[in-house]
C-alpha cells in the first residue's frame, strides 16, 4: 500500500509500507499499539494512526530526531492507494473469475474494475490501461495464419510487470513461437524482456 500524505499548502508525499525493514515496522507496532497485521488490515481502512506510524517511521530516515508527537498531519492530508504491483495482482485475480464462472463475462470484470479501481490506484493511468488490456478475449488475440504475416497495428499496451508502454512479446506478437519464420525467434526483438 502506498500512503499519499498531501501537507496543506504542500504537494503530494508517497510512502510505500512495503519498504519497511522489520526494525522499522517493530518502531510503529511499539508507537500506534498495534500488530503489523493490524496496521496492514488499517492501511486498507484508511486508519489514521497506522497512516501517521508509517510516514512518520520512513520520514526518520531523512531526520532520525524526528518524534511521533512532532508529526501530527491533518485528518484529510493522508489517504492509501494501491501500488501498481498490487493493482496488476487484483486485475489478474479479477480475470480469472470469467474463466471459473461462465456467466461471467471479460467484459462485465472489465466495467467493475474501471468504475473502481483507478480510484484507488496511486497511477489511475497505469490502472486503466492494465484493465483495458486484460479485458482482450485471449482467444481473440491467438494468432491466425493471417495475423503472421504484418504486425498488429496501434499502440502497444503495458506488460503486466511494467510501469508503462513496452514493446509486445504476447503469443499474438508476430515474432512469438507460433510465427512460420523460424529464423525470428533469434531475432532481438524475440529475446528482449520486459
Amino acid at each position: 500500500m502506498i500512503i499519499v500524505y498531501t501537507p496543506a499548502g504542500g504537494e503530494p508525499e508517497q510512502y510505500d509500507a512495503a519498504v519497511l525493514k522489520v526494525s522499522e515496522a517493530a518502531i510503529v507496532q511499539r508507537t500506534v499499539d498495534m500488530k503489523w497485521q493490524q496496521i496492514l488490515q488499517g492501511l486498507e481502512e484508511d486508519d489514521l494512526e497506522a497512516m501517521r506510524g508509517i510516514v512518520w517511521v520512513i520520514k526518520k530516515r531523512s531526520n532520525p530526531s524526528l518524534r511521533f508527537g512532532e508529526f501530527d498531519p491533518g485528518v484529510t492530508e493522508m489517504t492509501t492507494r494501491l501500488s501498481n504491483a498490487e493493482v496488476a495482482a487484483y486485475v489478474d485475480n479479477a480475470f480469472a473469475s470469467p474463466d471459473k464462472d461462465p456467466d461471467l463475462t471479460r467484459e462485465m470484470v472489465a466495467g467493475v474494475l474501471l468504475a473502481r479501481m483507478p480510484a484507488l490506484a496511486v497511477d489511475p493511468d497505469h490502472a486503466r490501461a492494465l484493465i483495458e488490456a486484460r479485458a482482450k478475449d485471449p482467444k481473440e488475440a491467438a494468432p491466425t495464419p493471417a495475423d503472421t504475416e504484418s504486425p498488429p497495428a496501434g499502440p502497444s499496451s503495458p506488460s503486466p510487470t511494467s510501469n508503462g508502454p513496452a514493446a509486445s512479446t504476447s503469443d499474438s506478437s508476430p515474432t512469438s513461437s507460433t510465427s512460420p519464420l523460424p529464423s525470428s525467434t533469434t531475432s532481438p526483438s524475440a529475446t528482449s524482456t520486459s
